[in-house]
């Protein structure tokens, strides 16, 4: 993938560079340089001048000469054997034959091997006049639209003034432009297109004009905000050209280069057809236009039609590069925009996304994510078949240790056909070993967690439900990957930093991004709530409510004996002495509380719940915050079932307006048909 994105780079004018360097530790690095090429660097590339717009010939189907697909420039189509047949086999290798021109070697050098196209005239990159920043603007003090005016062939700009009342870079229409001449005649200079762009280029000195901007900048000071960011603008690429030694000229260019034919396949489909890629049409018609061009300057053509015709060649390499940039996009069969160079790479399938940053990595899988709330906070239950093909190295390893079998294709034959023994060897070689799970879209640090893995049957992945605000995920069919760490670093970088029971706060708000949630809640508010029936002492003093029991160990076992239900109100001694009027459920709630933490006599709900993982972090370490957070979620799905709530039809309260309400239209109603029966009202009033 990297290769081909070299190469789509390359295609776009771009040099790109892989260095090796060392640090101050003498560790090797490599580094990714990115400048525009010069077109001697352009010409070094390629393998020849790509001369004709065909591709292959429509009676042989093989490539024409000096066209898109030609076998002299790019390579042969069959490894070992050139394009007439002369040379065959691989003991001709290297040999270029004296025929066809073709080097002997493999076929998949057109992968790599380009050409290129020498212009009659020199064209500008689309994307240095028409991005988010007008480089070549800037770099010239033009506005965009003075640039464009120039580059399409609409106006002429002054290139040196000399003795004359002009001034350099001052835009001329044709009349004016005329006159001029006829006043002036060779006392001054004035152009049109890329190339009067390119000679204004060739008198810009970088050092001098370094200089000049920093002077203009510190004279500035803060006040002006858009010219000083303009400015700032200018150094920047100023500062970039020298430190990649481009001269400003190169910034047009007269040479395109073509990019293997391999990565714009011509595709063969049944019944003689072919399906090509949309970059062939696009160079098709630079080169149709690039030789037209050409016929018209040998022919000495008028200037109007010459100057056309390069506007149409600067539009052609436009479509080229970034189709649709500027003006209408080229389209193709079906009215549909042709996919430029650009296209190739921006975008959700563009080249970044889809083939480098969205690889497949080997020992990783995916799978649909349910709840397990049997977990605890650093678990995850990963499906056998699934953990079987992750870990299938360590299983082999682990066999022919144990020689259970002596060669390697025995042990994978016993793979294969999953013998007893190699899930004895599975759940030892998981147990202690991390995996990491991945909840894409990865939008932040918590979007990845590692796990102890769990083997289950099934083919779901299940989840710790407190670890999914976390992931921000839900059961509703999201999937995450699984990803197995190999080394012995990546295993203690996982289990040093990237363990699920150590990530208890948000790292944007330091709150607890663990918290109980939903069902939980629930549980915890039935277990902890009080009741207030008259039986229990209500309507009595507050001091006289509830029965009077002696101790916490007394109060659970008259709840275990059913002697004592769950809401009562008693009176009991705490640990220190002090009465307390509370509840068994109370009691039972802070049994899962760390020492470190004082007595929750009070309702639990969803702040209370955030408000004491909060403390038990501050004050306990991150395993007794991780178990206590698992107590939490034992504790609140056991009383969420044993309370068994629900809602019901007689829980919703019924506003006392609606009876009223109804009544009302119901006497409308009646009135309504009175008038119709009476003949005060017609058919098509009474329903009005």
């Amino acid at each position: 993938s990297f290769h081909v994105l070299t190469k789509e780079l390359n295609g776009l004018g771009f040099d790109l560079r892989v260095e090796r360097q060392k640090d101050f530790f003498e560790a090797k690095k490599d580094r990714v340089t990115i400048r525009i090429a010069p077109p001697m660097v352009i010409r070094s590339w390629s393998y020849g001048e790509v001369k004709k717009a065909e591709t292959l010939n429509y009676r042989t189907f093989k490539p024409e000469r000096d066209g898109l697909f030609c076998e002299r420039i790019f390579g042969p189509v069959k490894d070992w054997e050139c394009a007439c047949g002369k040379y065959k086999k691989q003991r001709h290798r290297g040999i270029i034959c004296d025929r066809c021109g073709v080097e002997v070697t493999t076929s998949d050098v057109r992968r790599e091997r380009m050409g290129h196209i020498e212009l009659a005239t020199p064209v500008s990159y689309v994307w240095l006049f028409r991005s988010s920043a007008n480089w070549l603007g800037i770099l010239l003090d033009l506005s965009q639209n003075t640039l464009e005016m120039v580059l399409y062939y609409e106006r002429y700009i002054v290139i040196d003034a000399g003795n004359t009342p002009l001034k350099e870079k001052e835009l001329l229409t044709e009349d004016e432009y005329r006159d001029n001449y006829s006043k002036f005649g060779s006392a001054f200079k004035a152009g049109i297109g890329a190339e009067a762009i390119q000679e204004l280029l060739k008198k810009v000195d970088l050092e001098r004009e370094m200089a000049k901007v920093k002077e203009t900048i510190r004279k500035k000071g803060k006040r002006d905000h858009i010219s000083r960011r303009n400015l700032v603008k200018k150094l920047r690429m100023i500062e970039g050209l020298l430190k990649t030694q481009v001269k400003p000229e190169y910034l047009v260019t007269s040479v395109i280069p073509v990019i293997p034919p391999d990565l714009r396949p011509l595709l063969p489909l049944d019944g003689g057809r072919f399906v090509a890629s949309d970059l062939n049409d696009l160079y098709q018609r630079v080169i149709n236009r690039n030789n037209r061009l050409k016929k018209l300057i040998k022919l000495q053509a008028p200037d109007i039609i010459v100057r056309n015709e390069k506007r149409m060649l600067q539009e052609a390499v436009d479509a080229l590069f970034d189709n649709g940039k500027h003006g209408t996009p080229v389209l193709g069969k079906g009215k549909r925009p042709l996919k430029s160079l650009s296209e190739a790479l921006r975008g959700k399938q563009g080249r970044f996304r889809q083939n480098l940053l969205g690889k497949r990595v080997d020992y990783s899988g995916r799978a649909v994510i349910v709840v397990g709330p049997e977990l605890k906070l650093h678990e995850c239950g990963l499906p056998k078949q699934m953990a079987l093909e992750l870990f299938s190295p360590f299983v082999l390893r682990e066999l022919r240790k144990k020689e259970y079998f002596h060669t390697l294709g025995s042990a994978k034959r016993a793979l294969e056909e999953n013998r007893p023994e190699v899930w004895e060897i599975l759940e030892r070689v998981t147990r202690g070993h991390l995996v990491i799970l991945n909840r894409q879209p990865t939008l932040h640090r918590l979007s990845i967690h590692a796990f102890e893995p769990r083997l289950i049957e099934g083919n779901v992945i299940r989840v710790h439900p407190l670890v999914c605000p976390a992931f921000n995920a839900d059961f509703d069919g999201d999937t995450m990957s699984v990803h197995v760490p190999i080394t012995i670093e990546a295993q203690m970088e996982t289990e040093l930093l990237m363990k699920a029971n150590s990530h208890i706060l948000s790292p944007a708000n330091g709150r607890p991004i663990v918290t109980p949630t939903r069902d939980i809640v629930l549980g915890c508010y039935y277990l902890t709530f009080m009741s207030d029936h008259e039986e229990y002492g209500a309507g009595r003093g507050k001091k006289d409510a509830g029965i009077i029991i002696s101790s916490f160990e007394e109060a659970k076992l008259l709840y275990e004996f059913k002697q004592l239900e769950l809401h009562r109100p008693i009176r009991v001694r705490d640990e220190e002495g002090k009465i307390l009027i509370t509840t068994v459920g109370r009691i039972l709630f802070n049994e899962i509380l760390p020492p470190e933490i004082p007595f929750q006599n009070r309702l639990v709900n969803i702040e209370v719940l955030e408000d004491l993982v909060k403390k038990v972090f501050e004050k306990c370490s991150y395993s007794k915050t991780a178990k206590f957070l698992d107590d939490v979620k034992e504790l609140g799905f056991k009383f969420a079932t044993y309370g068994g709530l629900s809602i019901g039809i007689d829980d919703l309260k019924v506003p006392e307006l609606k009876k009223k309400m109804i009544a009302d239209r119901q006497r409308e109603v009646s009135r309504i048909e009175k008038d119709y029966r009476t003949g005060l009202i017609s058919e098509g009033e009474r329903y009005n």
